[in-house]
């Protein structure tokens, strides 16, 4: 009997220390991870889900610590108890060990320059982390590590970003494709008495879709490319007027932005794009690929679709719907200028790559 008892407490003893064991690897993943607010204004909410009521806002630049994860939803310590925010609004840094990534200091202290404007700063070593800034041609960082394909940057603006060693050494053309003398058609859809889609709180896609086609005519345009609007200013245009433009000209892309509602269902997200000639499918496609790598957006895929100024294209020609204004959380965030550049950023990575294999 003594026995069974003794062997009863050695066991409770090694739950208690096993049960010790995973909160101190708990803790360690809490402190590890940092929740920075990106925007201002952002909703805390009691739960993952938009469903959930607010109990508070964060604003840009607040930090919080990270508990865990669970969709698109992050749970961080907020004052007396736990608080959601969607990952939209959130970059997350993190604590990494010293040389886990097989990082080495003979680069520590080196100055480099950046070669290229709007090249991009991650919050890791590697393209699956988020992008936190564009950098700019002419601005300096410090090294203060490096891989065997990354440098981990810092200046009077950031503690820390993390850069592809290539985007430094390469000319920009082998990186993402040569755009001089192509002729890119950008087709904004809607405009005018069509105001297409309406949004969570009473937005119109029309001007969606003209400011992501304006920022997408100033980056394709400062790479050389010729670049033409279907629309330039808030004016209706005909669907075949939109694909005669394309038509009528040499063209070597033709893209016409669009964003979806779904107003019964306000939590759906996305981004899809659609071709409808299937030599079109491969432009679709890396697009598609490059959109969703940039933005960290719900993948809808990409699919033949019937739409008139891609049917009646017959140049390269792709439509994409970049996101859901009927989603509150979604439409506030397609109305930042950082949200925006990101989607350019996939869009002209997509084109680029689709230019290097045509």
């Amino acid at each position: 009997m003594m026995g069974r008892i003794y062997f009863l407490q050695i066991n409770k003893l090694l739950i208690f220390l096993l049960a010790i064991f995973l909160v101190c690897i708990f803790t360690i993943h809490v402190h590890a991870d940092r929740a920075i607010v990106t925007e201002d204004k952002v909703n805390i909410r009691s739960g993952p889900g938009t469903e959930y009521d607010p109990i508070g806002q964060a604003n840009l630049n607040d930090e919080y610590k990270l508990i865990r994860k669970q969709n698109n939803w992050l749970e961080i310590e907020f004052e007396n108890g736990t608080g959601w925010i969607i990952d939209d609004y959130i970059l997350v840094q993190k604590i990494q060990e010293n040389n886990k990534e097989g990082k080495n200091n003979k680069a520590v202290g080196k100055t480099i320059t950046i070669q290229h404007d709007r090249t991009q700063l991650r919050n890791g070593p590697s393209t699956d982390y988020e992008m936190i800034t564009f950098a700019n041609a002419g601005e300096e960082y410090e090294v203060i590590s490096e891989t065997a394909q990354w440098y981990e940057l810092s200046n009077d603006k950031i503690t820390s970003g993390y850069v592809y060693k290539e985007l430094i050494t390469k000319p920009l053309d082998q990186l993402i494709g040569n755009f001089e003398n192509k002729t890119i058609v950008i087709d904004a859809g809607h405009g005018g008495h069509d105001v297409g889609a309406i949004g969570a709180t009473g937005t119109y896609e029309k001007d969606f879709t003209y400011l992501t086609a304006l920022e997408l005519e100033k980056e394709l345009t400062s790479l050389g490319a010729n670049v033409i609007l279907t629309r330039p200013d808030d004016v209706f245009i005909s669907l075949k007027s939109r694909a005669s433009y394309s038509n009528l000209l040499d063209t070597d892309a033709y893209i016409s932005i669009h964003y979806n509602s779904f107003p019964e269902q306000p939590d759906v997200t996305g981004i899809e794009s659609y071709y409808y000639h299937e030599q079109d499918k491969e432009l679709a496609n890396f697009i598609q690929q490059e959109i969703v790598k940039e933005t960290n957006a719900r993948d809808r895929g990409t699919s033949f679709g019937d739409f008139y100024v891609i049917r009646q294209n017959f140049k390269p020609a792709v439509l994409i719907e970049l996101g859901f204004i009927s989603n509150d959380e979604k439409e506030k965030l397609l109305q930042t200028t950082f949200y925006q550049k990101q989607i350019v950023t996939g869009i002209v990575s997509g084109l680029g790559k689709y230019f290097l294999e045509n």
